[in-house]
């Protein structure tokens, strides 16, 4: 067998397992949303396990949406990013991104939850709708008994978040932005 005939009969090869993989397509979109909602299960039982008042919260909002697992970090300029779902009725409506810029006194790098509750059908609408920043005042209620209960909603939503590892210590001005795609 000559070189040129080894090299078509792998281009061959190669086409033929993409032409079955097109015949048969597989569930990428199912796998990656199955796989989001395991991980947004976890964190959600993860946020409970550390504030039990947690659950009647989630049971009174218009829904939440939950990021099991941003990641951040920053050297002066900082940056988070990550992926999770917005729930409603206890079922998953959307897949979300969040995405985070800051800027000042900042160092290290960290992995958290971070779960956004909305109080009203008009703020999770405005939340769907890509309508929706978190400003850099706006406060978040780190996952301890009984924590979110006393914690109030501003201009609709509560933020609630739990370190999961690293360390970062930060003195920084930027704010969230979030992008929502429905399933």
């Amino acid at each position: 067998m000559t070189f040129a005939t080894s090299i078509r009969t792998g281009f061959t090869a190669v086409a033929f397992a993409l032409s079955l993989n097109a015949l048969h397509p597989t569930p990428a979109l199912a796998d990656e949303k199955s796989r989001m909602t395991e991980e947004t299960k976890e964190a959600t039982d993860t946020l409970v396990k550390r504030d039990p008042s947690l659950a009647d919260e989630m049971a009174a909002a218009a829904g939440y949406a939950v990021f099991p697992g941003v990641g951040k970090g920053g050297i002066g300029l900082g940056a988070a990013r990550g992926n999770g779902q917005v729930i409603v009725n206890g079922a998953p409506i959307a897949k979300t991104t969040l995405t985070q810029v800051t800027i000042g006194l900042q160092l290290g790098g960290q992995k958290y939850i971070e779960m956004i509750l909305f109080e009203n059908k008009e703020a999770l609408d405005r939340y769907l709708a890509g309508k929706f920043t978190l400003a850099a005042q706006a406060s978040a209620v780190a996952a301890a008994s009984g924590a979110s209960a006393n914690a109030k909603y501003s201009d609709g939503v509560k933020v609630v978040t739990a370190a999961i590892g690293g360390l970062m210590y930060e003195a920084t001005v930027g704010g969230q932005k979030f992008s929502v795609e429905r399933y």
